[in-house]
């Protein structure tokens, strides 16, 4: 069993896959936005370049995501919040993508807009997060790790 990159705990064959392989597939935002970062996982730049909406695709930098992606170690993909049902035709979520680049731990927090077009989602636009104050929450060993990778804290992040 090969769990998805997304985090959802499915199969990558019954999550992820199917809507990288038919984006149409996606009937959430946040169905679309786990995939957008399965497809940096996988390398798959083509489907982040066909899933931004047609109308913001000119600042889309191809080359510079590729880069991104290859040279990323993919840690987890933690949704903090997802608005964007089947029915609705704008949706929001906000994640937090943990990487490594050059053996250095990173995250990236956005709140990702998402827009249907001819009964699609795609992404729109994006807007970093400003970092919170640090709060200081005990983890333990053998909960689950807060990057949200499913697997136990001491088994991932500890």
């Amino acid at each position: 069993m090969s769990l998805c990159p997304c985090g959802s705990g499915q199969e990558f064959a019954a999550c992820c896959e199917r809507v990288l392989k038919d984006f149409t597939l996606a009937k959430t935002a946040e169905q679309l936005m786990r995939a957008r970062y399965t497809a940096h996982v996988k390398v798959d730049i083509d489907f982040v370049q066909n899933t931004t909406h047609p109308d913001h695709r000119a600042d889309y930098d191809e080359k510079t995501a590729r880069d991104w992606a290859e040279k990323s170690e993919w840690l987890g993909l933690e949704i903090v919040s997802a608005k964007g049902a089947d029915a609705d035709d704008k949706g929001e979520v906000e994640f937090i993508a943990r990487y490594k680049i050059n053996g250095a731990k990173q995250s990236h927090h956005e709140r990702a807009s998402f827009e249907k077009k001819d009964g699609h989602w795609y992404f729109s636009d994006g807007e970093m997060v400003k970092n919170q104050p640090v709060t200081s929450q005990k983890v333990g060993r053998n909960d689950p790790c807060t990057c949200g990778s499913g697997k136990k804290y001491k088994k991932c992040c500890g």
